[in-house]
């Protein structure tokens, strides 16, 4: 082979050489991640987990007005005078929905009966720590841990732990799994040594009592108070506390 041919040669190599440089190397590739079921149990369950976290707050006063703006549409929030709000057939069927959601542990279903512009204010006690739960988080009450101080209990005057679904769920059901009455815009309890008073002012609500039994000389009379304002012109939950014979 001539000087000529020989050159050629080299520079075919040296093109080879640097075109094989830049090949990708199958061998060496990253293998894409495949998730076993176990472990999509265990990221569903931890988005769960991370959406059921409330936010603590301080007793918020009634509003009269408000509007909203979302991407989807705008929320007008209003109060209907108290006269209306009692004949409004609408509120009671929202009554009878709570209660089945409770009665059912249906989830979605409270979450589609919470404020979508306050969320719902709860209390264990009536002096004790206020959570707010939004339509999302609303939506894992029934089966949350996210465990929360609610203040301390009135008899035993200890602070009281617990998730929403250990405390509050087992509480609401004592009452509206027995023959109790509903009052609107009025506390109906059993007897108290301590003001009963509605702490919102401008949210009508409704009492759910269960009088107690004769067995017990009545003293296990129990009262949810379940407040609710009108978003679009339709009522939804704004606050429950409940009020029960104390020493």
């Amino acid at each position: 082979m001539n000087k000529h041919g020989l050159a050629l040669l080299a520079l075919s190599m040296t093109m080879f050489l640097a075109t094989a440089c830049t090949l990708p190397i199958y061998g060496n590739a990253t293998p894409t991640a495949t998730l076993r079921p176990k472990q999509i149990a265990q990221t569903i369950a931890a988005a769960a987990a991370a959406q059921a976290t409330p936010t603590i707050v301080t007793p918020t006063p009634g509003v009269s007005t408000i509007i909203t703006s979302t991407p989807q549409a705008q929320l007008v929030v209003t109060q209907a005078a108290p006269s209306n709000f009692c004949t409004d057939g609408q509120v009671t069927a929202l009554i009878n929905s709570f209660k089945t959601a409770l009665q059912t542990s249906d989830g979605p279903l409270l979450a589609s009966l919470v404020s979508p512009t306050h969320g719902m204010e709860a209390r264990l006690f009536r002096n004790g720590r206020v959570v707010t739960y939004d339509q999302t988080h609303a939506k894992f009450l029934f089966d949350s841990t996210y465990v929360v101080n609610w203040g301390l209990a009135p008899a035993s005057g200890l602070a009281t732990s617990g998730s929403f679904h250990q405390l509050i769920i087992p509480a609401l059901l004592d009452v509206f799994n027995k023959n109790y009455t509903l009052t609107c815009n009025q506390v109906t309890v059993g007897g108290a040594s301590y003001p009963t008073t509605w702490p919102y002012s401008g949210i009508s609500f409704y009492s759910a009592y269960y009088p107690g039994s004769q067995g017990n000389g009545n003293l296990d009379w129990h009262t949810w108070l379940v407040g609710m304002h009108y978003v679009n012109g339709k009522p939804y939950l704004y606050a429950i506390m409940q009020f029960q014979w104390e020493p």
